[in-house]
């Protein structure tokens, strides 16, 4: 995935990278965001991109699997911003989509936030097991992150008791992970990995559990 980030000396995207199909449908200026983890939320679930430009009318996004077909889109960054978006071109696994109300490109740029920096969360709900020594207990997985997950379970476990997360099997999406317990509040449990995600493959693991027909 590293080849995807490539900088030029200028610290830009080279050209022939950031030259998309239908760039001149935007006529305002163009800002590089490197490596700004987003996601696009839609009526069949929210999946993550990456935003590679922005300007007040639109964006640039790298994608990890098909867009989602549905009208309905948004852009949520990592601070909890959203921007409806219509889709303007797709090629590959890039597309560029614009703002349905202008943006804020400071706003955009700075991503305020009252919160501390954190690991971008996609909502989900799924059903996953628990298990623990030779304890195995149902669950519902409802977020997903790159170091960690929030999940629902009727069963003890106690904090930092090592667990392992799995799904109804590794081709709905979730391989099986090793985790702590983080923290609890009555039958939530906030599990941390033992080996984080790498972006691009939490990306697949989110849409295959929602969307598999995306990778078709």
């Amino acid at each position: 995935m590293a080849e995807a980030w490539r900088l030029d000396n200028s610290g830009k995207f080279p050209a022939s990278d950031a030259e998309a199909p239908g760039r001149d449908l935007r006529q305002a200026p163009r800002y590089t965001l490197l490596m700004r983890a987003a996601k696009l939320v839609s009526r069949d679930g929210e999946f993550l991109c990456i935003v590679r430009d922005a300007s007040e009318s639109g964006v640039n996004i790298r994608l990890f699997h098909a867009l989602p077909q549905n009208e309905y889109l948004q852009l949520e960054f990592p601070n909890g911003d959203r921007h409806r978006l219509e889709l303007v071109w797709q090629q590959d696994d890039r597309a560029g989509l614009k703002f349905v109300e202008g943006a804020d490109i400071g706003r955009l740029l700075e991503g305020p936030s009252r919160y501390t920096k954190r690991p971008i969360r996609v909502n989900l709900d799924m059903r996953v097991k628990l298990s623990a020594g030779g304890l195995v207990a149902d669950g519902r997985l409802i977020d997903l992150s790159q170091q960690g997950a929030k999940v629902l379970c009727g069963e003890r476990f106690a904090i930092d008791q090592r667990v392992k997360l799995a799904g109804p099997s590794a081709a709905m999406g979730l391989p099986e992970v090793n985790a702590k317990v983080r923290w609890r509040r009555e039958n939530a449990y906030g599990l941390v990995f033992e080996d984080t995600f790498q972006f691009g493959d939490l990306a697949h693991i989110v849409a295959k559990i929602q969307q598999p027909d995306l990778f078709r």
